[in-house]
């Protein structure tokens, strides 16, 4: 049975129920009435059910890192998400500060409206993409899957109400000649005479030119070790996806820009260099070169359009680590004024 008393300038309610106890001082009698016959409720429903009520998103979060998402290759990626997810407000309150049985699919959707700014009266806050938001929404949907099923914090997930944006067009952003010469110019690499790799700088340039090769990502290539490269081979053992975890034909080029590099110990990384680095030195690199639309991932774009004209379809998928063939022509950019060069 809650007890209410008068505490100081405000209500104090008691609640002691099946073990449970608990209390919370209210501005007003009926606030603090109201709160207790909730918790009680709520307190009875969990003992029936196993759910722990009282749970909040930012334990979510942080029981999500430790047990689920340190297994994984994109740890880094969702934890910085989940903080930045953590901080949004709702009236005034961070979501990593409310219960799980608040975060309604209503609340994500106003986190979602936010972040895509979609009335853009949000001040200075550029909007992001709907396929940013999805993955985000995937991740969410994903620690109330765990808080649901395995944890038993919650009794549903809220993200399965939530409405998705459009997915954003596809990047067809190929690399042009010119501005490959002047990105390695910028990174301090001789595309002409190509001599050996010395600076972080370089060695950036020579991932760089490695990927418009062999379409693998950035966090591929930087993990690569001697033993990986066999022959003309070179084997993908830790991707962004199962499916991509592959072997890699190398061209001509490619073992000749593996050649440049100084060789390292067995275990230690071919190129020499992090995803980090790769991800920093080359975005200022783009700078110096005036080159302002393009990404390090782009290269796969370049990489998969040239190989195309080369390999059956099923090889370079296995060759680019895509199953899905819809994927793969994600990154199949070839004009049709090229293509029309091909007919009679």
């Amino acid at each position: 049975m809650a007890s209410i008393k008068k505490s100081g300038s405000g209500w104090r309610a008691q609640v002691a129920t099946l073990g449970v106890r608990e209390s919370k001082v209210f501005s007003t009698k009926a606030e603090a009435s109201a709160w207790a016959s909730l918790r009680e409720a709520e307190i009875r429903s969990g003992k029936a059910t196993g759910i722990q009520v009282g749970r909040t998103l930012g334990e979510a979060f942080r029981r999500y890192e430790k047990e689920v998402s340190v297994h994984k290759d994109g740890h880094r990626w969702e934890v910085l998400r989940l903080n930045a997810i953590g901080r949004f407000k709702i009236n005034g309150v961070q979501l990593e500060n409310m219960r799980l049985v608040d975060v309604t699919s209503d609340v994500l959707g106003q986190w979602r409206d936010y972040r895509l700014n979609v009335d853009g009266t949000k001040g200075p806050h550029k909007g992001v993409v709907g396929s940013t938001i999805n993955r985000e929404l995937n991740l969410i949907s994903h620690v109330f899957t765990c808080a649901t099923k395995e944890w038993k914090w919650i009794a549903e997930r809220p993200t399965a109400n939530v409405r998705r944006p459009k997915e954003s067009e596809h990047r067809e952003r190929l690399y042009t000649e010119d501005e490959i010469k002047r990105l390695c110019f910028a990174m301090g690499f001789d595309l002409d005479g190509e001599e050996e790799v010395e600076t972080v700088s370089q060695r950036v340039a020579a991932a760089f030119l490695f990927a418009l090769e062999t379409a693998m990502r950035a966090g591929e290539i930087c993990n690569l070790v001697p033993e990986d490269i066999v022959g003309r081979v070179a084997k993908v053992r830790k991707s962004k996806t199962t499916a991509g975890k592959r072997n890699v034909p190398l061209s001509t080029r490619a073992v000749k820009l593996l050649k440049l590099l100084p060789e390292v110990g067995a275990g230690e990384p071919i190129f020499g260099v992090s995803s980090a680095s790769v991800d920093t030195l080359f975005r200022k690199a783009k700078a110096r070169a005036m080159i302002d639309d393009a990404t390090f991932h782009d290269t796969r774009h370049n990489a998969t359009t040239t190989l195309a004209k080369k390999f059956q379809v099923l090889d370079l998928a296995r060759a680019i680590g895509h199953s899905d063939l819809k994927k793969l022509m994600v990154y199949y950019n070839e004009s049709a004024e090229e293509m029309a060069k091909l007919l009679n």
